[in-house]
């Protein structure tokens, strides 16, 4: 699977890593896979919201401690960074000793992770020819490496069937690839919203739209999602967010204030490619990244989980009330 990496006003996610085979654990005809390994990651964040005291509600359950970073303790100069850059840790190597570390791919071999990466894709999640098409052009045009993998558009798709979705907003449309999964789960009077502030980009989901005969069923704002969301008339089935990391916790906010009761969120890159965990990454997409979980986690007006696809996805229902 291609890697992916950051766009401008509007980003996406890296894919997650898998677990490397492990020759030494293979006895008796069985196969076990090792334990997983800590690394780092990196990106963009926003501030966050309604996290008071030393304890969050989880809204659902027991209330979620609230963890102590690392770089909150430097923010009042109580220790120093670790090294500077965003690995503070070596690959495979676990940040904190007997904790388990997100793992790392190892050089061209293949492991048991992309083995069944490759085997849910093409049974589950394949491509056809307009899909394979776009994400082609993508490549060939050398834009940034972060539409979303062929399995997470086909889970987002039974998600949206699953609801009987009609009006879907997605906040960030970068060459049309997840925007093709999301439509192509609507009803012929389906609608879908999708924002994007590069003009290129834009350009580039117009046609993959036009290809896939879904022009009529999509919108697609150019501009930039915060100046955007607020002219738009609530009562989505679904919100994806999949988007520049800085303000995620006020894409939360404008997500939940547009759902419907009963309406689905969902946010790519929930584990940021490890960063999550990384006490020493105070990087500002890490940030909002932690501010959009916490929120999915303990505000009470959704109930969330997140499933472990890639680089993680929250997904997230809109409570009524």
């Amino acid at each position: 699977m291609p890697a992916r990496r950051r766009r401008g006003d509007v980003a996406r996610g890296h894919p997650h890593r898998g677990y490397t085979d492990d020759p030494g654990a293979q006895q008796g005809g069985q196969r076990h896979l090792p334990e997983p390994e800590v690394a780092a990651g990196r990106r963009s964040g926003g501030s966050g919201h309604g996290a008071h005291g030393g304890e969050e509600s989880a809204g659902v359950g027991l209330p979620l401690a609230r963890r102590a970073h690392a770089c909150h303790d430097r923010r009042a100069g109580r220790g120093p960074a670790a090294g500077g850059g965003r690995q503070a840790v070596a690959p495979g190597r676990a940040l904190v000793p007997g904790c388990a570390a997100v793992p790392q791919r190892r050089g061209d071999c293949l492991s048991v992770d992309e083995r069944l990466e490759r085997y849910v894709t093409e049974l589950f999640a394949r491509e056809d020819s307009i899909l394979a098409a776009i994400r082609a052009r993508h490549d060939a045009l050398q834009l940034p490496p972060i539409a979303i993998s062929p399995d997470e558009g086909k889970l987002l798709h039974v998600l949206l069937r699953a609801v009987q979705a009609v009006r879907v907003l997605e906040i960030g449309a970068l060459a049309g690839y997840s925007g093709v999964w999301l439509a192509r789960a609507l009803p012929s009077h389906g609608r879908l919203t999708t924002i994007e502030k590069d003009p290129r980009h834009a350009a580039l989901a117009r046609r993959a739209f036009a290809e896939a005969g879904l022009a009529e069923r999509v919108q697609l704002i150019e501009g930039a999602a915060l100046a955007v969301l607020p002219a738009l008339a609530p009562g989505f089935d679904a919100v994806f967010v999949d988007a520049d990391k800085e303000p995620l916790a006020q894409y939360f906010d404008w997500s939940v204030r547009l759902l419907r009761p009963g309406g689905l969120l969902l946010c790519d890159n929930a584990f940021f490619h490890g960063s999550v965990v990384d006490d020493a990454d105070c990087s500002p997409g890490t940030e909002g990244v932690r501010a959009f979980n916490r929120l999915a986690a303990t505000d009470p007006r959704v109930v969330s989980a997140v499933v472990p696809i890639r680089d993680g996805l929250v997904i997230g229902v809109r409570v009524p009330g």
